[in-house]
C-alpha cells in the first residue's frame, strides 16, 4: 500500500467515510452521487481500493472501510476541517467560501504544517460548519443528530451542523440566523405547503423543507 495515496483516494476514502462507510457497507451508486462521478469508474475505482487494502469490497454489494482505510480518511477530514477553521477565524473567508478552498489544501499540507494550524486554534472540537474535528489519533465520536426539516411542532432544537458544500444556501442560513449553536423552536408546519414557521431569538421565520436541507440538530435538552 503506497504510503502516500493519491488525491483520488483520499477522496474516495472520505466520501465513504461520509456516507457511514466507516460502519456499513455503502453502494456504488451513493459513492457516484457523493463524488458526483459516473457509475462506472466508481466500480473499477472501488476494486482497486480494495486490492490495495483501503477497503472491503464485493463486487455486486458495496465498499466499508478497513481499519487502514478509516485512518486515512479521517485523517484527511481532519486536515479539511482544520483548514476550513483557520480560513474562517485567522483570515476572515465567510463560511460559505471555505469548502471548496479546503477541499484543494488539504491534499497539499504537510503533518508539520497541519500541527501547527491545530496549535494555533487551539485543537478546535468543531469546524465552522459544527462538524466534529478528528482527532491527531483519528479518534471521532458519533453524534445522534436529526434533520432540521424531522422535528415536529412544539420541539426546541439546538442547531449543531450544517452542510458546507451549497454556498448559496450557508449565506441564507447565516442571512436567518441559522448557525451552529443556534436554538430553535418549531412553530408549525403546514404539510399542505410544505412550510415551517421556526423561532430564533423571538423572531419567526419560515422556510419549506430545502430551506431547511442540510441543518441537523438535537434536541435541547439533550
Amino acid at each position: 500500500m503506497a504510503e502516500q495515496p493519491s488525491e483520488a483516494v483520499q477522496d474516495y476514502l472520505k466520501a465513504i467515510h461520509r456516507l457511514g462507510g466507516d460502519e456499513i457497507v455503502v453502494s456504488p451508486a451513493e459513492i457516484a452521487a457523493q463524488l458526483r462521478v459516473k457509475a462506472p469508474s466508481v466500480t473499477g475505482m472501488l476494486k482497486r481500493l480494495g486490492e490495495a487494502g483501503w477497503i472491503e469490497y464485493a463486487p455486486g454489494s458495496g465498499a466499508r472501510l478497513t481499519d487502514t482505510g478509516r485512518v486515512e480518511a479521517r485523517r484527511v477530514i481532519r486536515r479539511h476541517r482544520l483548514i476550513e477553521l483557520f480560513l474562517t477565524q485567522v483570515l476572515g473567508l465567510d463560511w460559505s467560501e471555505v469548502d471548496a478552498e479546503a477541499e484543494s489544501l488539504e491534499h497539499a499540507i504537510s503533518p508539520r504544517l497541519e500541527q501547527a494550524i491545530a496549535a494555533h486554534l487551539g485543537e478546535p472540537l468543531e469546524d465552522p460548519h459544527g462538524h466534529l474535528i478528528p482527532s491527531a489519533t483519528g479518534e471521532l465520536h458519533a453524534r445522534d443528530l436529526k434533520r432540521l426539516n424531522e422535528f415536529v411542532t412544539g420541539d426546541t432544537v439546538i442547531v449543531r451542523e450544517a452542510q458546507d458544500d451549497h454556498p448559496n444556501r450557508l449565506r441564507r442560513w447565516r442571512e436567518l440566523g441559522l448557525l451552529p449553536g443556534t436554538v430553535v423552536r418549531i412553530v408549525s408546519y403546514e404539510p399542505l405547503d410544505d412550510l415551517f414557521e421556526l423561532e430564533i431569538n423571538s423572531t419567526v421565520i419560515r422556510l419549506g423543507s430545502e430551506g431547511l436541507a442540510g441543518l441537523r440538530g438535537e434536541y435541547q435538552n439533550q
